[in-house]
């Protein structure tokens, strides 16, 4: 391996114009491809396997039409105080608006509140139901704003109205907070580079395979049914994992000039090196992402491949387009330990130039090791108790899925969500569809009144429409209307008492009775997450764990890699829970509603984190076994991993976590919550885990943290991560001098 990148590191830096050529060829055509494709529908949500899927499958077939994906529009009135909306005044602005609405190009249809029932008991509130035809991300601006101008005219009238449902969805926004990401990101790398030309390498790389990476997802969006998210999730990771990748290249880069060579051997060296690391991490990474597809869950999957690819693609221009663009540096990048001139290079030179030989302090890496190295069992157990600490709210997780009501309170949306609460219980908002099929039964008709009635003794049941069947007249729906809230555990209970009641039903007539909708949808994918939680943790962290193996050639450092990552994972999720499920610095963070965790979080969570802990173990554990087969003892070999990783990889987390942070600004709620927990996760992985666990566990374990069978080593490849061959290649003195551990 080594050696294959060796030489793909020197005719890079060669052969730089073609490489160079070749990157901006494809950053052209990815843009090209995102220009003229065509506009992204709504993203279809499908859940294989659940029940609430099975219910919107038969809708389709039996219903045909019926279930078509237009956006909808809940436009809610409110009287003004001693006032109802049967008023003369109220009702005659409210029906001038219903005819407004239906004047729309897109409407498909407008329900009249006063001859469709949707006025409350106390007459203070009423709604109109509004259906386009396309969906809500395919609306016309014109069609939005009429929607809007209709619902001030009625405000210019005395009520009070507000607009729920779909049809005024927009694209999220990130805000200015990314952009001061990246601006953190460039200031950490010209302090850890002192150089503006090698700093902005990594940045420049990273920019162009987030452009490659997103600007296909783009032009493949409406082909694949790719959502919004997917596009934001996969510039999130590209720009983190790309910027750490070409910073370990151009670090390794700087730190062979420093021995003298020259620069093509260098980058050669650099790539070969650090090169085989980067391999190896964002193998980990693309193992976790892409193994999202074990849960089942179509969107989760496309965003997880989306992500893997700009890793991929992070991969190969770490290995390609960095050294030639230090071919075009040239002198511009200067040695480990050399600052340019702009940023007091020469200042620095004369400096070193007086001290006497042997009086160089020793850098922060080799302190903190040291440190480590001396009290291993104090460090070791600190960094156990602070983590099980910052991991004790994730006991009390609770899963659900956005809706209105998760929206913040400026939102018309959520006002919206409120005002139908209020003037119709708040189980209004998440009503239940309960699809009878009665194709095998002899009196559809009888099934259908028999439902309706078993479903009305049940607890916590506000109302149940009667049933409307198909023209076939063998399959109904019936609406039931909860007395909770979507989603409180009451409601949950309900939905699994109306499916055993439907088992009665079966049992009797034959007929099959399925709970859909949104809320029942929501339980169902809440119950598939966690049901696929523990295989996917044995899928991806099995995997990990025996490519670690490969790469280490030892049996405890994996074992140690792994269970470091679950205590900063576990501990991510008590921040995550803290911030938006209790509120905790909810206001600094911009969460302006909390409430249950997003279903997808932990699984997602869990896969990303892992992919890149690992990069960080990889990158600095490499240098430390690099400095065991060497020769040095394992504690020397602790010390010198940290003297020449400690500095770079703690960049790398820096820069991460920065750019992780800066999409804590999303309007989006699911974006802002996976920014924040990244961010969290990475800064305790890095900085709890790997900086000081690792170290105390290897201090602690000595040379048995290297231990491998012989039966084992003698069946894994050598894949020479240590860049041993090249070692050998060019000094044939050096193999006498390495360890075989």
């Amino acid at each position: 391996m080594a050696t294959f990148l060796y030489k793909l590191g020197r005719l890079a830096f060669r052969r730089r114009h073609v490489v160079a050529l070749i990157w901006v060829a494809l950053l052209a055509l990815a843009g090209v491809g995102a220009a003229s494709a065509p506009p992204a529908g709504s993203t279809s949500f499908s859940i294989p396997g659940t029940e609430a899927q099975k219910a919107f499958d038969l809708l389709e077939e039996r219903f045909p039409g019926a279930s078509a994906d237009g956006a909808t529009a809940r436009v809610v009135f409110k009287a003004p105080d001693g006032e109802t909306m049967t008023d003369a005044g109220n009702k005659a602005a409210v029906q001038k608006t219903v005819r407004e609405l239906s004047d729309g190009s897109e409407v498909a249809s407008v329900t009249d509140p006063y001859t469709a029932h949707a006025v409350s008991k106390d007459g203070t509130i009423a709604y109109t139901q509004v259906k386009y035809d396309v969906s809500g991300m395919e609306l016309e601006e014109s069609t939005k704003d009429a929607l809007q101008d209709a619902a001030q005219q009625a405000r210019d009238a005395g009520l009070t109205v507000e607009i729920g449902g779909d049809a005024l969805s927009a694209m999220p926004e990130t805000g200015a907070t990314e952009i001061i990401g990246i601006a953190i990101a460039a200031v950490v790398l010209v302090v850890t580079f002192g150089s503006l030309v090698a700093a902005g390498l990594p940045l420049l790389t990273a920019l162009i395979g987030v452009g490659i990476g997103v600007s296909s997802i783009t032009a493949l969006a409406n082909v694949l049914d790719l959502g919004s998210t997917t596009s934001t999730l996969a510039m999130m990771i590209g720009l983190a994992v790309g910027i750490d990748y070409a910073l370990f290249i151009v670090s390794r880069y700087r730190a062979e000039l420093a021995e003298g060579r020259e620069r093509e051997e260098a980058a050669g060296r650099a790539v070969g090196t650090a090169g085989s690391a980067v391999v190896f991490a964002g193998l980990t990474v693309v193992i976790a992402l892409v193994g999202l597809a074990v849960v089942n869950i179509p969107m989760l999957t496309k965003m997880g491949v989306a992500a893997a690819g700009t890793v991929v693609i992070a991969v190969l221009i770490a290995l390609t387009l960095i050294p030639a663009l230090l071919g075009y540096a040239g002198r511009k990048v200067k040695p480990a330990g050399e600052k340019s001139r702009l940023l007091g290079g020469g200042r620095a030179a004369k400096k070193a130039a007086g001290e006497p030989a042997g009086t160089a302090r020793p850098n922060m890496g080799t302190r903190w090791a040291n440190f480590v190295v001396r009290r291993p069992v104090a460090v070791l157990l600190l960094g156990v108790v602070g983590l099980g600490a910052a991991a004790v709210p994730a006991a009390s997780l609770e899963l659900g899925l956005p809706d209105d009501g998760s929206q913040p309170t400026s939102t018309t949306q959520r006002r919206a969500y409120d005002l139908l609460s209020e003037g119709f219980g708040p189980g209004f908002n998440g009503p239940l569809m309960v699809v009878v099929d009665a194709q095998a039964s002899d009196a559809p008709k009888a099934v259908f009144t028999d439902v309706v009635e078993e479903i009305k003794g049940l607890k916590d049941v506000a109302a149940v429409t009667p049933p409307a069947p198909n023209q076939a007249g063998d399959t109904a729906t019936i609406t039931v209307v909860p007395q909770s809230k979507p989603s409180s555990v009451t409601t949950e209970d309900l939905v699994h008492s109306i499916r055993d009641a439907g088992a009665g039903v079966k049992a009797d007539t034959g007929a099959t009775v399925l709970v859909t909708g949104s809320t029942a949808m929501n339980i169902d994918v809440s119950q598939k997450l966690n049901d696929a939680l523990l295989p996917y943790l044995v899928l991806v962290v099995g995997l990990a764990f025996l490519l670690l193996i490969v790469v280490f050639r030892s049996v405890l450092v994996p074992l140690k890699a792994a269970l470091g990552f679950l205590l900063s994972v576990l501990a991510a999720l008590g921040a995550v829970v803290a911030v938006f499920q209790w509120g905790w610095l909810a206001d600094l963070m911009g969460v302006e509603q909390t409430g249950p965790v997003m279903s997808m979080m932990p699984i997602f969570m869990v896969g990303v984190v892992f992919g890149l802990a690992m990069d960080y173990e990889v990158f600095l554990v490499t240098r430390m076994r690099e400095a065991h087969v060497h020769g040095e003892t394992p504690s020397q070999a602790v010390v010198t991993g940290f003297r020449h990783g400690a500095r770079v990889v703690t960049a790398a987390a820096v820069i991460m976590i920065a750019v992780f942070a800066g999409f804590i600004g999303s309007s989006e709620s699911m974006v802002k919550m996976i920014g924040f927990g990244l961010a969290i996760a990475v800064f305790f992985d890095a900085f709890v885990v790997r900086m000081a666990l690792v170290p105390a566990v290897l201090a602690l374990l000595g040379r048995r943290a290297w231990w491998l069978p012989k039966w084992l080593d003698r069946a894994l490849p050598n894949v020479d991560v240590e860049g041993e061959g090249l070692r050998t290649q060019t000094d044939p003195d050096a193999d006498r001098e390495a360890v075989r551990v």
